[in-house]
């Protein structure tokens, strides 16, 4: 697959984009060459091979090393709410913006 200029300018036009000339120029290369790299893995035959739920499921000794669980900055609620114009029980209180 390959864009042209004009494919650009309908994408940044539907995006509300402005996009000048030469920087169209860079988004077409850009595009492009990433739709190369897809074509290239496309090309790959990947028959037989069972799809992994994680790319480390491979490997099997190796475990993810997840740091623990645990609160690292102190519970500063108040302080941080004194500023607000509205809070009750410890939340914000916004305006209703939908009616």
């Amino acid at each position: 697959m390959s864009l042209t200029l004009t494919d650009i300018g309908r994408i940044a036009n539907l995006a509300r984009l402005e996009m000048p000339p030469a920087q169209a120029e860079r988004m077409l290369t850009q595009l492009n060459g990433f739709f190369d790299i897809v074509e290239q893995m496309k090309a790959v035959d990947t028959t037989g091979v069972e799809p992994l739920a994680h790319p480390t499921a491979v490997i099997d000794h190796v475990s993810l090393r997840l740091r623990p669980d645990v609160a690292s900055e102190p519970n500063n609620r108040e302080a941080n709410q004194r500023s607000a114009p509205a809070v009750e029980r410890g939340l914000f209180l916004v305006p209703k913006v939908i009616e």
